[in-house]
């Protein structure tokens, strides 16, 4: 009757085991090895913690053994743990210094603490084992739209079944005015899956610009086959959004190919999004056509393009203002989004009063400066000429090519223009000499005098003061504050120099100073090292790409290079003037 017990203890065991293995949809050894745990916790709560207590569990018959491990050692120092080489030889001659004894130890009865220790210690590897399986299974689905049951509400946060587990739509990731009650079906873009201690591991979004994209790809079988690609997306979650679309076959319209018969593919989309309108906009690799289609449905007169600081200008008529700009700004701050530029809307009246204000301001300049009557200056302002610069340096043949203009006097006019710039440079180096500004940051590659003048006025006198800044020190950056934005002006800003100018400047200061002496080549797409000579600046911009090669990186089977100079610290003087 023992054995019938026994045996029907045993068969029950794998019973639970294999039935919880299928409910959670995990491997039944995890189960087992759970098990297992949870006994050798037990047995050594009754046999003592200083033991070494394993339990095992055949996952074949479910018979259930526990042995006390003691390791052979020459001295015993502990007697829980070790055994003498004499004492191991009497159970087995052939052991030897390191091996283990297994004493077996009778079967333990679980008492009601130690039942619900157990419990816990399988309970909690269970629960890891499925988060496991539900990481590594959906891990890979990032970026797909995924179909599931709304199980609960909590603060505004929906819980949501998905079959093999569950996902999070947060509250900020959900459409505005939109509810959901337990048992709706839901639909949501996968954003995120991580692995979590405690709680949801996959992370859904309804306004993520990605789902939307995804449900145009479900809608319309040309974005699925690839014919048609959706490029950019920006959106207004709930209320407006825009969506870049281009062709691949010249055929095919891929705007009318994304509205569809009478417009019901994308009017699919915008049930889904709770009537969010959409404007689907013609992609176009001219920046300027493509932001002129993304600012529909506005009419626009002219685009005057930045391409260095990605800012472009658009004029509009009078009456089209309010349109291009949109209810709140949202309009042009789609467009802004959608195209990747910053968008600065004026009218016609505007545009023309500002280029006249220009142009008398640069024919002023060039009447003072070169002492010329009106006509000509509003000449040489007509002809695009900015700045004294500009004049200057410009080829002779193009200034004796103006219509007014002979050689003779095209030259008095760059001799004129360049007596000027002399004498201002002078009096700004006169200037940086009183502010204390030393002569080794004037032989810095790039500094103007004028620079020296703003340097010194900014505390900067020193070539290591100088490669001690960043390019936002130069430059000027934003900032917030308690939720409050703000601009901190750079020590250079408004003197019109350029990003790439402005790091390399830093990078020369460095070089000079000793700080960074490797820097990065890459010729023919083949990466080399080598090393510039103190105060020499090479080459173009280094691209982002490369800056793990010259920083060390960890990837199996790549290796990347470190100098022994460089660090992240100094990021500026590697990745911007190398070659």
């Amino acid at each position: 009757m023992a054995n019938t017990a026994v045996s029907a203890n045993r068969l029950e065991l794998l019973q639970i085991a294999d039935a919880v293995a299928r409910e959670k949809s995990i491997d039944k050894r995890i189960v087992l090895e759970a098990m297992e745990e949870a006994m050798t916790r037990a047995a050594k709560q009754r046999y003592g913690l200083e033991n070494d207590i394993r339990a095992e569990i055949d996952p074949r018959t479910g018979e259930t053994r526990l042995n006390r491990l003691l390791q052979v050692a020459e001295v015993v120092e502990n007697d829980a743990t070790q055994i003498s080489i004499a004492d191991a030889a009497k159970r087995n001659p052939a052991a030897q210094v390191g091996d283990f004894i297994a004493e077996a130890l009778p079967p333990i009865e679980f008492g009601r603490i130690a039942a619900q220790s157990a419990k816990q210690v399988i309970v909690q590897k269970v629960r890891d084992a499925e988060r496991d399986r539900v990481y590594e299974e959906f891990k890979d689905r990032i970026g797909d739209i995924i179909n599931g049951v709304v199980k609960r509400a909590e603060y505004g946060n929906v819980i949501v079944d998905l079959g093999r587990g569950e996902g999070i739509v947060r509250r900020d990731e959900t459409l505005p005015r939109e509810t959901f009650r337990p048992g709706d079906r839901i639909r949501a873009y996968i954003y995120d899956v991580r692995r979590e201690q405690r709680g949801p591991q996959i992370f859904l979004s309804r306004t993520h610009p990605q789902f939307m994209a995804k449900l145009f790809g479900q809608e319309v079988p040309e974005i699925y086959d690839g014919v048609v690609d959706v490029v950019s997306v920006a959106r207004d979650p709930g209320s407006r959004a825009k969506i870049g679309v281009r062709s691949k076959d010249g055929s095919i319209d891929p705007v009318g190919a994304c509205v569809g018969m009478r417009g019901s593919r994308v009017q699919a989309v915008v049930n889904e999004l709770q009537g969010e309108k959409i404007d689907i906009i013609q992609w176009s690799p001219d920046v300027a056509t493509f932001v002129v289609n993304a600012l529909a449905p506005a009419e626009v007169s002219k685009v005057v393009l930045d391409e260095e600081a990605e800012r472009i200008e658009v004029v509009v008529p009078d009456e089209q203002l309010s349109l291009a700009i949109g209810r709140r700004g949202q309009n042009v701050r789609l467009a802004s989004q959608l195209t990747g530029w910053d968008i600065k809307i004026m009218t016609e009246a505007e545009e023309s009063e500002r280029r006249q204000k220009e142009f008398r301001a640069r024919t002023q300049i060039f009447m003072e400066a070169l002492d010329v009557d009106e006509v000509l200056a509003q000449l040489l302002a007509s002809e695009g000429f900015s700045s004294l610069e500009e004049l200057a340096y410009v080829e002779p043949h193009e200034l004796s090519s103006i219509d007014g203009i002979d050689e003779e006097t095209g030259a008095e006019l760059q001799r004129r223009a360049l007596d000027v710039i002399e004498a201002a440079n002078r009096e700004a180096d006169a200037r940086r000499r009183e502010l204390g500004v030393l002569d080794e940051v004037a032989e810095v590659p790039g500094v103007t005098p004028q620079m020296l003048v703003a340097f010194g006025e900014n505390d900067v006198k020193s070539l290591e003061d100088l490669a001690g800044c960043s390019g936002d020190d130069l430059l000027g950056y934003d900032d917030s504050k308690k939720g409050e934005r703000f601009h901190v002006k750079g020590i250079l800003e408004g003197t019109g120099i350029a990003k790439d100018e402005a790091e390399a400047i830093v990078m020369a200061a460095r070089v000079m100073m000793g700080w960074v002496e490797p820097a990065f080549r890459l010729r023919n797409n083949v990466a080399d090292l080598f090393f510039i000579k103190t105060g020499e600046l090479l080459g173009q911009p280094l691209q982002a790409g490369a800056r793990d090669e010259v920083f060390g990186f960890d990837n199996v089977g790549r290796k990347g290079w470190t100098g022994a100079a460089l660090s992240k610290d100094v990021a500026c003087g590697v990745d911007t003037k190398a070659r």
